[in-house]
């Protein structure tokens, strides 16, 4: 039993690290996606549910399913809890390191002020659509620039509070995931004939 545990774990830490990979390039893209590649104000609220849900559940059911295939197709809840938390706090793990630390502070320092034009842009163009008084278009800008100034002024304080609150949420995904892919073997009734 404890080689089973041992395989649960490296495999969490090794669908971990992929999942991880792919979330911060569906983040990236999505990044890209509503900052460069689109004007739709249509596709700027459809892509990043697009990237940041749909793409993302698609690819933790197929690592879940991998994940209790590699061990023999059976786990229970806990196998399936620890495995899956393992998988997701790894994901995170690379994602927050990939994109909050690294694309985020080195290589696009200014996408807090590029994400919010871009919102702007899209708010206007769907306010203006529906032929909106100018004045609360802009109220609705100076809303939009004061959420984004509170973004920009996080402390290390805000960073490792959403950090703990990130981690809680994980494990809940982990044990909704774990109650929908446990797999207990069956029992064989041997006193029958």
């Amino acid at each position: 039993m404890d080689n089973l545990e041992k395989r649960i774990k490296i495999n969490g830490v090794i669908n971990g690290l992929l999942l991880g990979v792919i979330l911060t390039a569906l983040s990236i893209f999505s990044y890209y996606f509503i900052t460069a590649i689109t004007s739709s104000p249509v596709l700027f609220v459809a892509g990043p549910i697009m990237f940041s849900v749909f793409i993302p559940i698609f690819a933790v059911v197929l690592f879940c399913f991998n994940a209790r295939k590699k061990i023999g197709g059976y786990w229970t809840f806990r196998q399936a809890t620890t495995g899956i938390f393992i998988m997701f706090l790894t994901a995170y793990l690379v994602q927050f390191a990939g994109k909050n630390l690294i694309f985020d502070k080195v290589i696009e320092p200014n996408n807090v002020q590029m994400t919010q034009n871009a919102a702007i842009n899209a708010k206007v163009a769907i306010l203006k659509e529906r032929k909106t008084d100018p004045r609360v278009i802009e109220r609705n800008i100076i809303e939009l620039k004061k959420d984004f100034n509170q973004q920009k002024n996080l402390t290390v304080g805000n960073t490792i509070q959403g950090m703990v609150f990130s981690i809680l949420f994980v494990f809940l995904f982990a044990l909704i995931f774990a109650s929908l892919f446990k797999r207990e073997p069956g029992f064989v009734n041997t006193n029958t004939p």
